[in-house]
């Protein structure tokens, strides 16, 4: 008497097929579909997610997509009293003007320059910081550091700018002063060309690195805390630790927060550099935000200082879908 292979449970599945009879298929029951949820259910359902949302839709609404109505004028000569509608087209001339005038080279240079640096220089020292945050075992020591480092965020540029400006001043300055006290001459720090560049850098960095960590020391507190133990017993120091385990760890919250910077490339930040500008530092110092400023309000070129902000958000779009198509094919995931 031969054993029902089906009905004993100790039999696997590739043992039932092999002793299936030949030729014959398995036909197993497709699945249903699932029955779809009315909109409206699912918005109630999840209210209050979306009601802690709706604060941040609106401010991109307000602020981010209606404001895009306002680019038609790029191709327009817009006269505020003829209005949006009654202001004669001009197509492409605009966008002519901007690469054809001799302005144009020096904006792009000196916008890319600072683009590079702070790319090169301000981009990783959050992610060093998080790293040295990170080694620190005492958790009072840990939080006074964060509250420092965190603390020049909350000013906003006019403050940092003149703080630097009491410092830096030839005329009282506390660094001219020490420099002078040491037997040395006083520097022009503000107005000399060469020091814009490093000036801008450092200030940036110093109000936005502190900041920047708390992305990174939110991905680290994510890492697997056995496989520093397992590395440990294998041999691997605190270094080989961080560059094989922690490092790898964030790298996707570091690609990510790559692509989103990468699209304000062209994109400095008006205030800041307008700020640090002066007759004698403009041939190094003028880009395109500060460019648009002064076609624009002071100059009243509407539609030309339009056509410039269009071509910086058409450079800043084409980045970011390129980075992102790039880190995918790397096996990120990237943005969307």
């Amino acid at each position: 008497m031969v054993a029902d292979p089906a009905g004993d449970p100790r039999m696997s599945a590739p043992v039932l097929a092999a002793t299936a009879t030949p030729g014959a298929e398995a036909s197993a029951p497709a699945p249903l579909p699932m029955p779809r949820k009315p909109l409206g259910r699912t918005l109630w359902r999840y209210r209050s997610l979306y009601l802690m949302a709706l604060p941040g839709i609106v401010y991109f609404l307000v602020f981010k997509y209606l404001p895009m109505g306002g680019l038609i004028i790029a191709f327009q000569d817009y006269k505020p009293f003829l209005g949006i509608l009654d202001s004669p087209w001009v197509g492409f001339e605009h966008f002519v003007r901007l690469f054809t005038q001799d302005t144009f080279f020096m904006l792009l240079r000196n916008t890319l320059f600072l683009s590079f640096l702070l790319m090169l220089i301000s981009f990783p020292v959050p992610i060093i910081l998080a790293l040295l945050l990170n080694e620190l075992r005492g958790i009072v020591f840990k939080r006074s550091v964060q509250t420092i480092i965190y603390i020049p965020h909350f000013m906003s540029w006019v403050i940092v700018v003149s703080l630097f400006y009491v410092m830096l001043t030839t005329d009282g300055g506390a660094i001219n002063n020490l420099i002078v006290s040491l037997g040395g001459e006083p520097v022009g720090f503000l107005t000399d060309p060469d020091w814009l560049r490093p000036m801008y850098v450092f200030q940036h960095v110093w109000r936005t690195a502190g900041w920047g960590t708390i992305v990174y020391l939110a991905a680290l507190t994510a890492v697997d805390m056995s496989l520093y133990e397992a590395a440990e017993i294998d041999g691997a120091n605190r270094w080989q630790q961080t560059w094989h385990i922690t490092l790898p760890a964030i790298r996707a919250t570091i690609i990510v927060l790559f692509i989103l910077s990468i699209g304000d490339f062209l994109e400095l930040g008006f205030e800041h550099m307008f700020l640090l500008l002066n007759s004698m530092n403009r041939e190094v110092g003028e880009i395109f935000d500060t460019f648009v400023y002064t076609a624009g309000i002071q100059n009243g070129q509407l539609s030309f200082a339009t056509a410039v902000g269009l071509f910086k958000g058409l450079v800043g779009l084409v980045l970011v879908m390129g980075a992102n198509t790039f880190a995918k094919k790397l096996g990120e995931e990237g943005v969307y």
